[in-house]
């Protein structure tokens, strides 16, 4: 789990960077910026010679939605949304992880959707404002659109590795990154005039933060992680990074929050991930 919650931690700052400096940017090319840096991040490991074209093929699949269609909806809903309320249209990810989970192992994991329901409660808490945006049914649609492609991602990508036992994260995760960026570039082909885009050197280092930091080593490290944790605690620790980019907000972006939320609701996502841990521990044949 310390992977999982290392990237946490580093996509807590994500939230905050992009309504800050990349709002004024196109949001399809944004995705597509940051994922073709990821790509080239990643290209000189890869080694796929031993891998059948089925699974290959699987691995497009998995990064076209996880971070393609993912990114496409995600970074669009700045545009409808503020910053704290694309945060809490996330807290519904862990639920649409237990889902796409229990789909895949044919099995139902009570303990894993009530860990869930528990931790989605305590970030409701830690993020819970008034909503304001005039445009929210938009921005809640594309935030569920962006959940579930993430949620789908993550749990099948623990499903095609158990096929290639042999073969190591870092020499096929450029095939993530390469279905991700070509899905992000059919949506900027048709939304982003290249012939007039220009990049300040704020919004080119948020880019590049992005692509390495936050999407680079992130996503690397998170898939790497949910392939050595169980579902239950892989879904609550999509919603641990949401009172720790509160927290972030708050020390490095001196945004005005509720503390009594934060803390309570932290401490909520907390306890479930301990009841989680707890229960899987006392019962390893809840562990698909």
């Amino acid at each position: 789990m310390i992977y999982l919650l290392t990237v946490s931690l580093i996509w807590a700052f994500s939230f905050s960077l992009i309504k800050g400096n990349l709002t004024n940017v196109d949001s399809n090319f944004v995705a597509f910026a940051r994922l073709l840096i990821s790509f080239f991040l990643f290209l000189p490991f890869i080694k796929v010679s031993n891998i059948k074209k089925r699974n290959l093929l699987w691995l497009l699949l998995i990064g076209a939605i996880q971070y393609g269609i993912m990114y496409v909806s995600y970074i669009y809903a700045f545009q409808f949304l503020q910053a704290y309320e694309v945060v809490l249209f996330t807290i519904l990810t862990p639920i649409y992880v237990v889902v796409v989970n229990d789909l895949i192992q044919k099995k139902l994991h009570l303990l894993f959707y009530l860990t869930s329901l528990l931790s989605l409660f305590g970030a409701a808490i830690a993020v819970w404002q008034n909503i304001t945006s005039d445009k929210l049914i938009i921005g809640f649609v594309l935030m569920q659109i962006s959940n579930i492609s993430f949620a789908f991602g993550q749990v099948f990508y623990k499903k095609v590795m158990k096929n290639i036992p042999d073969a190591k994260d870092k020499n096929i995760f450029a095939l993530l990154y390469l279905g991700g960026f070509i899905t992000a570039f059919i949506f900027t082909f048709f939304t982003t005039n290249y012939s007039s885009l220009s990049l300040t050197n704020n919004e080119l280092l948020t880019l590049i933060y992005l692509g390495v930091v936050a999407s680079g080593a992130g996503f690397f490290l998170w898939n790497f992680g949910a392939r050595k944790t169980n579902a239950g605690s892989l879904a609550i620790f999509n919603n641990l990074k949401i009172p720790l980019g509160i927290i972030v907000s708050v020390i490095f972006f001196s945004e005005e929050v509720n503390i009594w939320n934060i803390t309570i609701g932290g401490l909520i996502v907390s306890l479930a991930l301990i009841i989680n841990e707890y229960q899987i521990n006392k019962n390893s044949s809840l562990i698909e």
